[in-house]
């Protein structure tokens, strides 16, 4: 199978992390979720990690080009050899921009864009439902979708559930003004270069994770002819 990089686009809420692990499972790709990148090369004190932490500690963002240095470092490792899965960059057609760039000097490029559509309401309706045990984060519950037994009690400890600040509702809301802002010109950017797959992101996981499994198969069935 040849080589497949992917970016994945979509709203918070829309479930991109739990098709994230099954496309990378599908295709053997390198996950670069550029949160988790950037953490390890700080914890490891790599040069780029240095240059990171400066900014950090000033309470500043990490500069783009810092960003995309540490995605080209990755890309260019041995474990993304059938390809990599970039989740959470690019945010703006600016760093849009200056990844594909940046791709095109390293001698690669995008092979598709895999957008999950999902409504504002329903994004608010996911991830305000959601609680969490105040004992174990890993103990997550839906008040909608996957209650405990118990309204406010987890199941597994007996300790008291809570709504986090960045799950309510206002909160919520304010993510995906945000996101529609400054992510969302990313969908017509990536369209007009032909690169953008769709997908209902309200579709069942299982149903979703199938097809777009099938859909990067045929992608890279086309890039080997």
């Amino acid at each position: 199978m040849s080589e497949l990089n992917l970016i994945l686009l979509g709203p918070p809420g829309a479930g991109k992390g739990t098709q994230a692990e099954r496309i990378k499972a599908d295709f053997s790709l390198l996950h670069i979720s550029t949160g988790d990148m950037l953490r390890a090369q700080v914890a490891e004190g790599t040069q780029l990690g240095k240059r990171a932490k400066e900014y950090m500690d000033r309470g500043e963002l990490v500069p783009d080009g810092v960003i995309i240095d540490m995605i080209t470092e990755r890309i260019a490792s041995p474990d993304a050899g059938d390809g990599f899965l970039l989740d959470g960059f690019p945010r703006t057609e600016a760093q849009a921009d200056a990844l594909g760039a940046a791709l095109a000097e390293a001698g690669t490029a995008l092979s598709a864009v895999v957008l999950m559509e999902v409504s504002d309401d329903e994004v608010v309706r996911r991830l305000a439902g959601r609680r969490v045990c105040v004992k174990n984060s890993a103990h997550i519950y839906h008040v909608e979708f996957d209650p405990p037994k118990r309204e406010g009690v987890c199941d597994q400890d007996g300790a008291r559930l809570i709504q986090r600040d960045d799950d309510q509702e206002d909160t919520v809301r304010r993510r995906l003004e945000v996101y529609h802002e400054q992510t969302a010109p990313l969908i017509d950017y990536y369209e007009e270069r032909d690169l953008l797959l769709r997908f209902d992101g309200v579709a069942p996981v299982d149903q979703l994770h199938v097809r777009i499994r099938a859909t990067l198969a045929s992608v890279s069935m086309q890039q080997r002819m």
